[in-house]
């Protein structure tokens, strides 16, 4: 595959005004400015578009998008005792159907490789259904096998309905990483164990899931540190900060990579660049709960890998990722000054910082030959971006920005602006029909 006529953000150093980028099999061979060598093989013309490399979401709840829209104007401890009631009602269908829009939402939005949280299962063969979408519609997947062992009779904030045994756990995690993960160079499927909070898994399960990870030789995720009320749950049941409670059980390390981390002392975010931990900032989510602004600019600055996620569909309704690079710049200024983010750094986080909190930097992330062939052609002649005149400031500060070629492996599966690998008018109707 050739493209060429286009402007290039290599996240590596480069920002080509007009360049090429060449592909063999699911490998980018070349990049550089000017037409492509010469070659045989399909060719792009990437005229009026830039090229990055492949958004990567970090954080995502994929059977949420059967239920946004609920709980408006709640925290999430409000947010989240509404829900938990509507959630245990989800059965494979409605897995199905609600992986499958939110996962052409993210293709469609520039998202090659995606993370989803998975962590309430009521019934049926929930990991296998998204799994299975996933390969359809041809995105990079990294699903986490979610868990809950702390129901409300024990101090948690879950209902006691949507728990599990602990024991039925540690087999589930075996059985997906038998099932589904791929630790091969290129693998488009790659499982994390992912117990989902403080507040609704017990201490011991946090401390045998990073065991049983470490002996796997995989990655662990869970939500930290995203509210006020969170860490007076710590401080009331475990006697620590959030943070301190997570180190007690292994939870720091270039193998970690955590959700929201809004409320982070600087010692703390010290400590996760001493260790490399990665986060996953969901700006869009975190305002929309009213949770707060994470310390991204402090965070990189120490050294930890920051990664973009959308979350959960049900507390960002949008569930886009090309938005996200907008709201963490935009976030960051708020925070700190007009000077605190540059665009480029807003696409790092979106592309080579997510490789990092996935361990795909070797793979993904810049543009590169040698790398991964996930690349996004973004139209910036439209009415919405034309007379931007640097590229790389009109995908970031421009309006909402959807894809105009998508490449996942060397494949296109996003075209002119359409999805070529799933019907996104029947899965709009599905969506529609889906009743919990």
């Amino acid at each position: 595959m050739i493209i060429e006529g286009c402007a290039v953000a290599t996240v590596s150093g480069a920002v080509h005004r007009d360049g090429h980028i060449v592909t063999g099999g699911n490998r980018i061979t070349a990049v550089g400015r000017g037409p492509a060598p010469g070659g045989e093989g399909p060719r792009i013309d990437g005229s009026g578009c830039l090229a990055t490399p492949g958004l990567i979401n970090c954080h995502h709840h994929l059977y949420q998008w059967a239920t946004r829209g609920h709980a408006q104007q709640a925290t999430l401890f409000e947010w989240l005792v509404e829900l938990y009631p509507t959630w245990a009602r989800i059965d494979e269908r409605i897995e199905r159907v609600a992986a499958r829009a939110g996962l052409a939402a993210l293709l469609r939005a520039g998202c090659t490789t995606a993370s989803d949280h998975h962590y309430v299962f009521p019934g049926g063969d929930l990991l296998r259904a998204e799994v299975e979408v996933a390969r359809e519609l041809g995105i990079r997947f990294h699903p986490c096998r979610g868990a809950m062992d702390l129901g409300q009779s024990a101090g948690g904030l879950p209902p006691d309905s949507v728990v599990e045994d602990r024991d039925a756990i540690l087999t589930a995690y075996e059985d997906a990483l038998n099932r589904f993960h791929d630790p091969a160079p290129g693998s488009m499927c790659r499982i994390a164990l992912a117990p989902c909070s403080p507040f609704s898994v017990t201490r011991e399960l946090m401390a045998e899931s990073a065991e049983y990870a470490r002996s796997r030789g995989v990655r662990l995720h869970t939500h930290m540190a995203e509210t006020v009320e969170e860490e007076a749950f710590c401080l009331e049941l475990f006697g620590v900060r959030p943070v301190e409670y997570l180190e007690e059980l292994g939870w720091l390390g270039d193998d970690v990579w955590l959700a929201h981390c809004v409320h982070l002392s600087d010692l703390e975010v010290a400590r996760f660049g001493a260790t490399r931990t990665g986060v996953a900032h969901c700006p869009s989510s975190n305002a929309r709960l009213g949770a707060g602004i994470a310390p991204v600019v402090a965070l990189v600055r120490a050294g930890a890998p920051v990664g973009l996620g959308v979350d959960g569909a049900a507390s960002n309704e949008a569930g886009e990722l090309g938005g996200e690079l907008r709201q963490a710049l935009l976030w960051a200024r708020l925070a700190g000054g007009p000077a605190a983010m540059t665009c480029a750094e807003a696409l790092e986080l979106g592309t080579l910082h997510g490789a990092r909190c996935l361990g795909r930097d070797d793979e993904l992330g810049t543009l590169e030959p040698g790398k991964l062939a996930d690349v996004v052609l973004w139209r910036l002649d439209d009415l919405d971006h034309s007379g931007i005149e640097d590229p790389v400031a009109a995908l970031v500060l421009g309006p909402r920005p959807l894809a105009d070629t998508v490449l996942v492996d060397g494949e296109i599966v996003v075209q002119d602006g359409e999805l070529k690998t799933g019907d996104v008018e029947l899965i709009a109707r599905d969506l529609a029909e889906v009743r919990l």
